[in-house]
């Protein structure tokens, strides 16, 4: 019988795999296919969420949005050039300008949530700050 925990486990294979994909076509963002597959492992196995979490090359950035909601100046910039790319080539190839409104519509919300996130880890303030006469 097919659990809740297996379809969990489906989407984050798969997610997993959109991920390691976008790692060679440039347009395919792999960070969020990882985060989200931490989070789908995360509800449906705690191994596979250790295992995304700590691996070599995607768990330090999925950490740091667990952690701090930070977002590395290279994935903005990666982020930002591939939305770039993506308009500018709609815009070229493609007739049908309601595709691009459309790429518009979801590229500008998402571009000022990628770049409202903090880039490195905030530094926790000290409990006995300077100059507060304590």
């Amino acid at each position: 019988m097919l659990r809740v925990s297996h379809i969990y486990l489906a989407l984050g294979w798969l997610s997993v795999g959109l991920g390691v994909i976008g790692i060679f076509l440039p347009l395919l963002p792999t960070t969020p296919f990882m985060l989200l597959a931490a989070w789908l492992f995360a509800k449906g196995s705690p191994r596979l969420h250790d295992w995304i979490c700590n691996h070599p090359r995607f768990g330090e950035p999925i950490r740091q949005w667990n952690e701090h909601g930070v977002i590395n100046r290279r994935a903005k910039t990666l982020a930002m050039v591939a939305f770039l790319v993506v308009i500018t080539a709609s815009l070229v190839f493609v007739e049908n300008r309601w595709v691009v409104m459309i790429q518009l519509l979801v590229a500008i919300p998402v571009s000022c949530f990628i770049l409202s996130r903090p880039s490195e880890p905030r530094l926790a303030k000290a409990s006995g700050s300077v100059g507060t006469g304590q």
